[in-house]
């Protein structure tokens, strides 16, 4: 009887999550705001050109809004005087960029089509289209999400992956948003794009372990390139270096290059390199003629991720502004 039980409880929570996605719909402004995805993508457009480096912002913010309450926007919140928000996290701050792009797309968005676009689908579409213009492959995406009206910065380091964690802790983490280990490798690859700071990997070159000076998982020269870059001691909080030095404005497969050749920046990154099982799909990924066969993967696990959680039909809201509830 128990397990019945258990049985009609997951039916129902498989039926539940399909609603939830069935009231995503590609094309879900094409008749209350037609220009929307233009709008946006224009936007990007115009901020890339500028500096395409924002792009691997807008892809990370997407990711780190859906893991956190899901696709609703609540990491584009500020915070108040009397609450922390999402985007002022250790994490998030200073790593996000690009709230600047959301916002101008959203102000053109209500002067043509008010109260209609969720700054959830904003971001959403915004990701896909950094994705798209720094040479991943075109994808639809399925639009109709809402916005939440919470952001709590004490719920940011519960959710998100962490630049230490092993396969088990990454397994776990993606699973718990309901993706597989496949989508976690194929969704790692966007360390191809962007750059990190110093904090979220030095441990890696000093004082490793009581028997290592330095994570011996890391390529030499690599370490060497890193400890130039990031000195120990230095109190210059600024201090960045690319996540995929080979191409980093270029979404590509040498992320997985890298991680073959013990040169993944985080120990997150190389620690899919020691699991049989995650090893072979980096592998698979790396040796993809032309990175095109990873790039739909990519496309078909961005879908995926945007599907977390969302909030549709009359839950939640539309903001007027996307750094502030209504």
């Amino acid at each position: 009887m128990e397990l019945r039980g258990v049985v009609v409880v997951s039916v129902l929570v498989l039926c539940w999550s399909s609603v939830l996605e069935a009231q995503l719909q590609v094309g879900f402004y094409k008749n209350t705001c037609p220009q929307a995805e233009s709008i946006i993508a224009s936007e990007v457009r115009r901020a890339l050109a500028s500096y395409i480096g924002l792009a691997a912002g807008l892809v990370r913010m997407h990711f780190h809004d859906c893991f956190v309450r899901g696709c609703d926007g609540s990491v584009l919140i500020d915070s108040t005087s009397n609450n922390t928000a999402e985007k002022d996290s250790f994490i998030n701050n200073p790593s996000l960029r690009g709230f600047e792009i959301i916002d101008n797309a959203k102000t053109r968005l209500e002067a043509v089509c008010q109260g209609v676009v969720s700054c959830a689908d904003i971001l959403a579409l915004a990701a896909r289209d950094s994705v798209v213009m720094t040479g991943g492959v075109m994808y639809q995406v399925p639009a109709g999400r809402r916005d939440g009206r919470v952001s709590l910065v004490s719920e940011v380091l519960a959710n998100l992956p962490g630049p230490t964690f092993d396969v088990d802790q990454l397994t776990q983490s993606f699973a718990s948003k309901g993706l597989t280990q496949d989508e976690m490798v194929t969704l790692s690859g966007a360390h191809t794009i962007g750059r990190s700071h110093c904090p979220a990997f030095s441990s890696r070159l000093v004082d490793f372990n009581s028997t290592d000076g330095q994570d011996p998982s890391l390529d030499a020269a690599y370490a060497s390139q890193l400890k130039q870059q990031c000195p120990q001691g230095s109190n210059d909080t600024s201090l960045v270096v690319f996540m995929d030095p080979r191409s980093p404005y270029t979404l590509d497969t040498a992320y997985y290059a890298n991680i073959l050749q013990n040169r993944g920046l985080f120990a997150s990154d190389q620690a899919l390199a020691t699991d049989g099982t995650t090893e072979d799909l980096v592998k698979q990924n790396a040796a993809a003629g032309g990175g095109i066969a990873w790039k739909r993967k990519f496309a078909a696990a961005m879908v995926r991720m945007g599907q977390i959680d969302v909030l549709t039909g009359s839950n939640g809201e539309i903001r007027s502004r996307c750094r502030v509830i209504n």
